[in-house]
């Protein structure tokens, strides 16, 4: 097993989901073209064209599908990878598995980085620009200052603006330069205007470089303590300031070293200029300072230098404490991630000037932002870091863990798939190898049952055909006696030996029926007959009845329709030792529609008065009766429901649920005191199914016991079907014509035991008229209208009141009377045709049958054929018939056999050859010879019967074939053109694979030992007329 056949598994099933989907998707299409949706081509989706479309690609796809799934059972399906290669790709599976969920991590982590990069530089970014465009508008504002002095300061005499205006005005519009800390005026003073400038200001110019290399705070500046100024061209002195940065009026910013570049810078340039960060005085926090010039006049853009220059009057300087400005930028972008801001000036970019931050940060990560404070000499940038240090990827971590578990579960799966499969492919070889052996275990039973009833029956056949031909000599009554004991033991043990076999049909399930025309009535008259000796030694009565609506013929298996009555019949005479036993058969369809069917649990409504178990309990629980229970399975089906009731000892309820149990008895004591193998019931239930039905019982303990089973048969009446015809008792019908137009009346007080009666005798075309007393009787038969012919008197009647029994046999004397019989049930009182004192009366002994019942009238009333045989004497006849004067060889390696079935041929008229061996067969039947059938033993040594009969068969067809072809001369062989001689099977072997190689060798029928006059009539009949 590989994973190429758990892929093939996949394949399948999923070949079957896109058929299911396909075929959804048709049927989907089909319906909306039937129901109109697609007609109109303008209206609907699909037009016909695309209805069309639709259905050609479905059979594309359908037929690429099967395309597939026959790819798969051709390349895959049949091709098995080893074990080694099996872990090789088991191997490969987890290795590249790991390496796929270790680059899955490495991808989610790489996407997980970049996203966190993305975050910061959108946070940095974010930040760099609100920062700009506060420091935008807070030099637009410092911009617009400068106007403002220009406009009223300079461009006024006296000038509109001092010290406190300035300060007063500077601080209510902080608001709009929320970057800057202060803002201060520097005037332009030239050297000669120095002295006049600091009497006009009432202080001294002081020098700023001092502060630069000394930074002070804020409580020790002092501006006396300042020195002056030092004798240079011009000046530019501080004289307005806000009041944050009020310290710095009266010193000279162009002192400073860098406030000088920056004044001059802009001065020059028109534009703002950026200082390099310092630390600012007092605060000594880090700033820069933004500078424009204010010029006397509007300068046009393109001014040279020298006209800015000359037209500059002062310069206006914002202050920018850095520090506190991010801080409170910081404060205003509150964010669930805290990074860290660093502000550097780049200017110098080998030695940047940090403004704002410091470097300490966990995380490698950074961003910078550039930006642009509107002095292009200086460069700054804004420099971002997470603060903490980048979570784990749990993410990443828990997908690719994830990944690499489940495929790592699958592959266990498929390992423990492929192992099991593995496994149970090895079990399936090793369940076909023990049912190799099993098979070989039942063939050897099968030969080993088959060479034992072989052997057992080849000496019974030897026993019971003497004892049938001793039977024929002149005998004393104890000789005859003893013959028939030890003939009826023989046919004892020959049907333990055909039901043990019949138990190993049903465990093999080789057991079959046969499909014969039969007729009902006939089989039960047979089985009446079988028990009737019994039944009268008992002194149980014995019924039968069979209702008007069950068809006369039935196709079928009329012997293992009897073996299923044998069976329960036997079972109920050997338990029953008063009362009676009635066998009913019904239709089922009758018995659902009909009450008058059930029969009651009344004492006075029974056959024998005695009461009896409530048959309606045998058959609960039957399918046939439920809803679910098809009443006619087929067109011309008969469904038979059988009932045997008898008033035997019961069945305990501990006892009753192994009743259809094999080798089963009730109790230990009932082997001891019956007798039995206790599988006849079990039989009965197997051969029941197999005719499609169902068996159950009741049975009450001391009461009695009944047995129900249901049959489903053909109508032999109206089917068409070939079928071999089966002749087994006497035909009523052939005697029935001579009582057409007789009536019969028919004294019986009980309704059940003269409904029997009626049965009977309506079965010979006889009408009946049923009366339960003396009364009844006289007026029947005293009516003008009524003319009765024969009455049947049951003997309880007519021993209950012997003076009216009297009294109605002198009324009925005068004239042409009656014909009276009367019914009995003893034997003792029935072995005798007529009944001792003055009135003629006709014994009938029961159990009652057509045959026996016309043979008695016929005898009596000295109509028709008085020698008319009764059972078993048909075949008899009609066998003499056939085979007289009809040569017949006989094959078979024992001579005692040889003896019985010559002495049986012989018996009825055949002229009988013997051979011991089948090659002396083969010479006497090649033609041309006189034989007219063949009876032949099949175990045989040198040669068996099998292969003798093959080429028998053989020289037939090679002489038929040269005769045909004009190679030979047909008068040659006796001018018959087709030879084929009719083999028969003789043996003692009943197993049905031995009758099946029977037919294949080209024998024509089979005939079991030891012979019996029916079976052997069956067989015959087929070839002689």
């Amino acid at each position: 097993m590989s994973l190429l056949h758990v892929f093939g598994f996949g394949l399948k099933v999923g070949h079957l989901v896109w058929m299911l989907c396909c075929w959804i998707a048709s049927m989907i299409s089909m319906n909306w073209s039937i129901n109109g949706e697609f007609k109109d081509p303008k209206a609907g989706l699909l037009g016909d064209s695309g209805s069309k479309m639709w259905f050609k690609c479905w059979d594309e796809i359908s037929k690429y599908s099967f395309k597939i799934h026959h790819q798969y059972y051709q390349y895959i399906g049949s091709k098995r990878v080893g074990k080694s290669w099996w872990r090789k790709l088991l191997f490969s599976w987890v290795i590249g598995w790991t390496l796929a969920s270790i680059w899955i991590f490495c991808c989610m982590s790489s996407q997980a980085t970049e996203k966190r990069k993305e975050m910061l530089a959108s946070m940095c970014d974010e930040r760099a620009r609100m920062l700009q465009d506060q420091f935008n508008v807070s030099m637009n504002h410092i911009q617009a200052l400068s106007i403002l002095i220009s406009t009223f300061h300079h461009g006024k005499y006296p000038s509109a603006i001092d010290q406190r205006t300035f300060a007063r005005y500077t601080e209510r519009t902080a608001f709009e330069r929320p970057l800057t800390s202060g803002v201060a005026y520097a005037v332009r003073v030239l050297h000669s205007e120095r002295e006049q400038f600091e009497r006009q200001q009432g202080w001294t110019i002081k020098r700023m470089d001092t502060l630069e290399q000394n930074p002070v705070h804020k409580d020790d500046y002092h501006p006396d303590f300042l020195e002056p100024s030092p004798i240079q061209e011009e000046y530019a002195p501080v004289i307005f300031a806000q009041d944050s940065v009020s310290h710095v009026v009266s010193i000279d910013v162009l002192s400073g070293k860098e406030d000088r570049e920056n004044v001059l810078r802009a001065r020059k340039s028109g534009k703002g200029v950026l200082t390099a960060p310092f630390r600012l005085l007092k605060t000594n926090r880090l700033g820069v300072i933004l500078t424009f010039a204010v010029y006397k006049r509007d300068l046009p853009s393109n001014a040279a230098h020298n006209e800015r220059i000359q037209a500059t009057d002062g310069y206006l300087g914002g202050v920018f404490d850095i520090e506190s400005l991010v801080e409170k930028l910081l404060q205003q972008l509150a964010s669930k991630q805290t990074i860290l801001v660093n502000v550097l000036d780049t200017t110098n970019q080998s030695y940047p000037i940090s403004m704002y931050g410091s470097n300490t940060s966990n995380d490698g990560l950074e961003h910078v932002s550039h930006l642009n404070f509107g002095d292009p000499f200086r460069k700054h940038e804004m420099r971002c870091r997470f603060k903490q240090k980048p979570p784990w990827p749990w993410l990443a971590i828990t997908t690719s863990i994830g990944i690499l578990v489940i495929a790592l579960l699958v592959g266990y799966i498929f390992h423990a798939t492929v192992n099991r499969i593995a496994k149970v492919e090895d079990d399936c070889h090793k369940m076909m190898e023990l049912k190799k052996q099993a098979e070989a275990a039942d063939v050897a039973k099968s030969q080993f049952l088959a060479t034992v009833s072989h052997e057992i029956r080849t000496p019974m056949n030897g026993v019971l055909g003497m004892l049938d031909m001793l039977m024929d000599t002149d005998l004393d009554v104890t000789q005859l006696d003893y013959v028939r004991t030890a003939q009826a033991s023989g046919k004892a043990l020959v049907a333990l030996i055909n039901e043990v076999l019949d138990q190993a049909k049903i465990e093999s399930g080789k057991l079959e029926l046969e499909e014969v025309q039969f007729d009902l009535r006939a089989i039960l008259d047979d089985v009446l007959s079988l028990f009737s000796g019994k039944s009268q030694d008992k002194g149980v009565e014995l019924a039968v009845y069979i209702s008007d609506r069950v068809p006369d013929m039935l196709i079928g298996d009329p012997g293992r329709f009897r073996q299923i009555i044998t069976n329960l019949m036997g079972n109920s005479i050997k338990f029953t030792e008063k009362g009676h036993i009635l066998v009913t058969v019904h239709l089922v369809e009758e018995v659902i529609d009909s009450i008058e069917v059930e029969t009651e649990s009344s004492s006075k409504n029974t056959l024998s008065g005695f009461p009896v178990a409530d048959r309606c309990q045998s058959w609960k629980g039957f399918r046939t009766f439920s809803q679910e229970g098809s009443m006619h399975p087929f067109s011309d089906s008969i469904n038979l429901i059988v009932s045997v009731e008898d008033t035997g000892v019961g069945i305990p309820p501990e006892a009753q649920s192994r009743v259809f149990t094999p080798f089963m008895q009730v109790g230990p004591s009932i082997s001891r005191t019956h007798g039995g193998t206790g599988i006849g019931l079990s039989i009965s239930k197997c051969l029941v199914g197999l005719m499609k039905g169902e068996i159950g019982f009741v049975s009450i303990p001391k009461i009695g016991s009944t047995f129900t089973f249901t049959a489903i048969f053909t109508s032999g009446c109206s089917s068409s079907k070939e079928y071999k015809s089966q002749q087994i008792n006497c035909q009523s019908n052939s005697v029935s014509s001579e009582f057409h137009g007789m009536r019969a009346l028919v004294m019986d007080p009980r309704p059940v035991c003269a409904k029997v009666s009626k049965y009977h005798i309506q079965r010979l075309g006889i009408h009946v008229e049923v009366v339960s007393d003396w009364k009844q009787g006289l007026s029947s038969i005293s009516r003008a209208n009524n003319a009765i012919h024969v009455v049947l008197i049951e003997q309880e009647v007519w021993d209950r009141d012997l003076k009216s029994s009297g009294l109605f046999m002198e009324k009925i004397g005068p004239g042409s009377p009656p014909k009276v019989f009367l019914l009995s049930n003893s034997i003792n009182f029935s072995r005798g045709n007529t009944t001792p004192g003055a009135y003629d009366l006709t014994v009938i002994s029961k159990p009652l049958r057509a045959s026996m019942l016309a043979a008695s009238l016929q005898r009596a009333m000295g109509i028709g054929n008085k020698g008319n045989p009764c059972n078993g004497e048909l075949p008899s006849l009609s066998l003499r018939n056939l085979l007289l004067g009809r040569k017949i060889l006989i094959v078979d390696d024992n001579n005692v056999n040889l003896k019985v079935a010559a002495g049986a041929l012989k018996k009825y008229g055949a002229d009988v050859v013997s051979a011991t061996r089948g090659i002396k067969a083969i010479e006497l039947l090649t033609p041309p010879h006189h034989f007219d059938a063949c009876f032949m033993d099949i175990q045989m040594p040198e040669m068996d019967g099998f292969e003798a009969t093959r080429r028998i068969r053989d020289v037939e067809q090679n002489i038929n074939n040269h005769i045909k072809f004009g190679e030979i001369s047909v008068d040659d062989y006796n001018s018959v053109s087709n030879w084929h001689v009719p083999i028969l099977a003789m043996t003692a072997d009943v197993i049905q694979a031995t009758h099946e190689e029977c037919l294949r060798c080209g024998m024509d029928g089979y005939v079991s030992k030891p012979f019996e006059a029916e079976q052997l009539y069956r067989e015959v009949s087929r070839f002689f007329h």
